[in-house]
């Protein structure tokens, strides 16, 4: 199977819910989500509509991202070095919390925890990502996407040993686990224009066959035009397929 969806809504949801087959909710990732907000989201879609949750950047990124910017808060300088790269502290506890709690209000079948370029493959990290994810427990699939020089066999047993899967955008590397696929499509094709890039026909066509080779596949868009080509490529498999 193949679903098809966005990493946001990048749209109206009532079009969201209509149009695809999932949504990735992005902002659990800059700031904590209510609950009653996330049951809203849950009952609003239709029962076979599937969501996915981005982990909490408090849980990955370190405070000197930019992506703090949107968090909603002022971290004391005193208290950043405790945010991020999976450490054993209050902020990454609460950071895990908010996003299990919106998971689970959602039914969500995916987390997906993006570790940044800084987020490198030294001992201390690994190790860090070891005891994080053997500390965790929830329903849903967790996939990874690592940014920057993570070696594939490091990642396949890292995966392996903690139950992950490799999330990756498919048209710039493999994924080291099998079976599900989890392809976030940040518009990179042919290379360089990344999130601003519309996919061609010719690259949704290659996209699908790329999706065909799991059991199941994710096909979540993050591009600038992503509705538009996740609603073309949801016609697209369902035209094939028919």
């Amino acid at each position: 199977m193949i679903l098809t969806g966005t990493c946001g809504f990048g749209r109206s949801q009532s079009a969201a819910f209509r149009e695809l087959d999932a949504i990735e909710i992005q902002e659990t990732f800059y700031r904590p989500v209510s609950v009653e907000r996330a049951r809203r989201w849950r009952l609003a879609a239709p029962p076979t509509f599937v969501f996915a949750v981005k982990a909490s950047q408090f849980i990955t990124h370190a405070a000197t991202s930019p992506t703090y910017r949107r968090s909603g808060r002022t971290i004391p300088e005193t208290e950043r070095s405790a945010y991020g790269g999976f450490q054993d502290t209050p902020q990454v506890r609460e950071g895990w919390r908010a996003t299990l709690a919106v998971a689970e209000a959602l039914d969500a079948r995916v987390i997906v925890f993006q570790t940044p370029v800084s987020f490198g493959p030294t001992p201390e990290r690994i190790a860090a990502l070891y005891r994080f994810f053997e500390s965790v427990g929830t329903a849903a699939v967790k996939a990874w996407e690592p940014r920057g020089a993570w070696p594939v066999h490091i990642v396949e047993k890292a995966c392996e040993d903690l139950g992950l899967i490799h999330a990756v955008d498919p048209f710039a590397t493999q994924p080291a686990t099998y079976g599900l696929a989890y392809f976030r499509l940040h518009g990179s094709p042919p290379g360089r224009q990344r999130y601003r890039y519309t996919y061609t026909d010719e690259d949704l066509a290659r996209l699908k066959a790329m999706c065909e080779e799991y059991d199941d596949a994710y096909a979540m868009f993050n591009n600038l035009t992503m509705a538009d080509d996740a609603r073309r490529f949801r016609v697209l498999v369902a035209r094939r397929s028919a």
